[in-house]
């Protein structure tokens, strides 16, 4: 006869911690939502002070401010004080890289009712989201997300200004006169390479909708529109553009296909030679590996896309005529493909 061994009581409770991990996001959610970071100071202030401020009820925010204490976000100060730390300063809507419409985006309402249905996705392969809501994720989100839609482009934003300031510190344009930003939004990171390198010409390249909505300084009567040039298309049917660097971050998160196509049609544009750096959230063993494993199990949910290994996007670059020479980390969060056009 053989005994089950002993359960660890640290594991034990570990796991129950992660069970509720729901009541975590949850409560980030409602100190974002009432802006609670945003009234508290730099001083610490009492409970009833703050939600004086805030017109909430004084106990029921005491219990949401200790909940999240346990994580890290704001700290008791003794005396029914509370006062910020590193974490909830993030939450702040002023914070030079706040965090705040992110922790909404991430917790709003169709996510409630899609996280439940992931075992479904794993079986089925698809994701859930037209089943849930009738339509596919980004349909919905225009025509029926009301206010989730504006979240999502406040977080869209912020993340992509964040990680352009970052990119743009990261990259070498030495010997680079042009380059073009596949996919690239608003053009952050093209505005932050004009604004880097005053010699540079540079492209967006977006859908049209997209591109209309591109940074102003990009724009017609923009402080770099003598140097930029904005065109509508679909990366995943044509790039008529040729340009010494083609930037493609952040997009590949499709179907594999369509990455495909994308990749071969950045190697039809360009000459050989050519330098091509894909910039990609990585699933493999990082610091933000708890963060970018869960994005990749919202893509499984809502469009059916997914997060890519290393090994995974370098063997997909090879095979559309890149020549990876190295991958390096641009922050703790984002790495580069470095490649070429095969000759």
């Amino acid at each position: 006869m053989t005994t089950a061994p002993a359960t660890d009581p640290q594991a034990a409770m570990r796991l129950r911690e992660l069970v509720f991990g729901a009541a975590c996001a949850a409560a980030v959610r409602a100190a974002a939502r009432l802006g609670v970071a945003d009234a508290l100071g730099d001083t610490p202030t009492t409970v009833t002070d703050l939600a004086a401020a805030l017109d909430t009820e004084p106990k029921p925010l005491r219990r949401l401010l200790r909940a999240l204490t346990c994580y890290g976000i704001f700290q008791e100060a003794g005396d029914d004080r509370f006062e910020h730390t590193e974490m909830s300063r993030l939450l702040r809507e002023d914070a030079p890289n706040s965090l705040r419409y992110i922790s909404l985006w991430c917790t709003e309402p169709w996510t409630w009712e899609a996280w439940p249905k992931l075992d479904e996705a794993v079986r089925s392969g698809r994701n859930v989201f037209p089943e849930l809501f009738g339509k596919e994720f980004f349909d919905y989100l225009h025509s029926e997300g009301g206010d989730s839609a504006k979240v999502f482009d406040r977080a869209m934003t912020t993340s992509s200004r964040q990680s352009a300031a970052d990119f743009a510190a990261y990259l070498d344009l030495t010997g680079i006169d042009s380059v073009v930003d596949i996919g690239g939004g608003q053009g952050h990171v093209l505005a932050s390479l004009l604004e880097k390198h005053p010699a540079l010409h540079g492209t967006l390249l977006d859908l049209p909708k997209v591109v209309a909505g591109a940074d102003p300084r990009l724009r017609e009567g923009g402080s770099f529109s003598a140097r930029a040039r904005l065109v509508s298309g679909d990366c995943r049917v044509d790039i008529p553009v040729r340009a010494d660097l083609y930037i493609i971050k952040n997009i590949l998160e499709w179907d594999d296909e369509s990455t495909r196509r994308t990749l071969a049609n950045v190697v039809k544009a360009a000459r050989p030679g050519a330098r091509v750096v894909v910039v990609e959230n990585l699933v493999d063993d990082s610091p933000s590996m708890r963060f970018t494993t869960a994005m990749d199990l919202m893509l499984m949910l809502n469009v059916g896309g997914a997060k890519h290994s290393e090994e995974s996007m370098v063997r997909l670059m090879k095979e559309a005529g890149l020549d990876v020479t190295e991958v390096r980390p641009v922050n703790p969060y984002l790495h580069a493909f470095e490649a070429t056009v095969r000759g």
